[in-house]
């Protein structure tokens, strides 16, 4: 799908559907995201759209006007110009009509990745309950060419409820945000990773008006961040999961575990949400493997059960309880089996989400004791439904990653080597105390 904006606060996903038939492909996914995702992650979390119909010629024009914004990864991606079909959904970028401000808003994109290592006894190599899956895919993606640099951000820091783990993480992905750390302002994307926005230096400059303090102080790298993580761990109190949680070995943090251990997230934080979401996926594709194939080969033997399973849909409340009310012991039915894959398939959208901070500047106080204030609004998107087929694909993935990374990298992992960082020294992890001879 491609979003773009138009004026007011709403954007619109054009999908790619050939045909008429696929415009209810598209009312899957609002049917999957308020159906099944939403009570999972939270109902004030997530926007679901509707399906609208446009005029043909308007979505010409629409597809010519946005060719050139396009990523060059989606360029080989053409645009539907014919159905008409479309996913309405609001701006996250810019504030509700009934919000003012007198200051451009500030809204970030973060896509937080798997939050978590897999435990499951069907797991075949060790390293996999070791290194989380987004650091071992870093050094697939630089060898392959899809990104020059290796990011030095681990999930989970990000998930960890520990502050300064989670400062560590955001630092990361606006050092090397890749696609995943996008900043708005005033509805406009300023910096990611397109040559085309903001160098760091340069954003820092945009963002000295929301995090001036009394005097013309100035301390944007460490306010920004700490906004931020309030933000996501905002929400109720209590045990939300993680709390004990394994570390990457990859990590910076890893090195002193003893001060950066997990904490408990707020039980009703966004990333607390997600997290719980995201460990539906308990067999790792190893082990869901099995059972796809079990589900695939009923599906030959007795093409028509397609619709009884829902392996295509419909997204309602009966899918979301085959996979809540899925037993815990293979009884060697194909219904479990379809259930589990039903719950990995969940947790997928929700390893891929993204996270939408939108930040409203609010000063309460005199100019003397300024300090920055913010309202904020969190949302998800990107939670459109992972193909039933595409599991082998995903274990093919797997593999790959796996295997390059015990090849290339286990014996060299990237807190070994940390690259120079864009922020200052005081801030840095990484400091070395140096003698001169008087």
């Amino acid at each position: 799908s491609l979003t773009v904006h138009r004026a007011g606060c709403v954007c619109l996903s054009v999908c790619l559907p050939a045909c008429l038939s696929d415009c209810l492909h598209i009312q899957n996914i609002v049917d999957f995201s308020s159906s099944v995702m939403r009570p999972l992650l939270g109902e004030k979390f997530i926007h679901s759209g509707e399906v609208v119909r446009l005029p043909l010629e308007f979505v010409r024009q629409l597809s010519i006007k946005v060719q050139h914004q396009r990523p060059a990864w989606r360029c080989n991606k053409v645009m539907d110009i014919y159905s008409g079909c479309a996913l309405c959904l609001p701006n996250l970028t810019l504030p509700s009509l009934h919000q003012s401000t007198h200051t451009p808003t500030l809204c970030i994109e973060i896509k937080p990745k798997c939050g978590f290592l897999p435990s499951s006894k069907h797991v075949s190599k060790e390293i996999k309950t070791k290194v989380c899956r987004f650091c071992m895919h870093q050094h697939y993606k630089v060898a392959s060419g899809k990104w020059k640099r290796s990011s030095l951000y681990c999930p989970l820091d990000l998930f960890s409820g520990n502050r300064q783990r989670m400062h560590s993480a955001i630092k990361h992905l606006i050092e090397e945000p890749q696609n995943n750390f996008k900043i708005f302002k005033g509805g406009q994307c300023i910096y990611g990773d397109s040559d085309e926005l903001l160098d760091l230096s340069s954003l820092l400059q945009h963002l000295r008006p929301y995090f001036l303090f009394g005097n013309n102080r100035f301390n944007s790298h460490m306010t920004n961040k700490a906004v931020l993580v309030n933000v996501l761990l905002s929400g109720g109190r209590g045990d939300g999961g993680g709390k004990g949680r394994s570390f990457c070995e990859a990590s910076l943090l890893s090195r002193d575990r003893s001060r950066h251990g997990s904490q408990a997230l707020p039980s009703d934080s966004v990333l607390s949400r997600i997290l719980q979401t995201q460990m539906l996926d308990n067999l790792d594709i190893e082990g869901l493997y099995p059972l796809y194939r079990r589900v695939e080969q009923h599906l030959q033997d007795f093409p028509k059960e397609r619709g009884r399973l829902q392996v295509d849909g419909p997204y309602g409340e009966a899918f979301l309880q085959k996979l809540q009310k899925c037993p815990g012991e293979d009884d060697g039915s194909v219904e479990f089996a379809v259930a589990k894959v039903h719950q990995y398939r969940v947790a997928m959208t929700a390893k891929d989400c993204s996270i939408m901070v939108t930040l409203v500047t609010s000063w309460l106080l005199p100019l003397s004791r300024r300090l920055p204030g913010f309202s904020s609004s969190v949302s998800i998107l990107d939670l459109d439904p992972k193909p039933f087929d595409s599991v082998p694909r995903q274990l093919r993935l797997d593999q790959k990653i796996v295997s390059y990374f015990l090849r290339t990298a286990a014996a060299l992992p990237k807190g070994s080597v940390p690259r120079r960082g864009i922020y200052p020294a005081v801030e840095r992890e990484d400091c070395t105390l140096l003698f001169h001879p008087v």
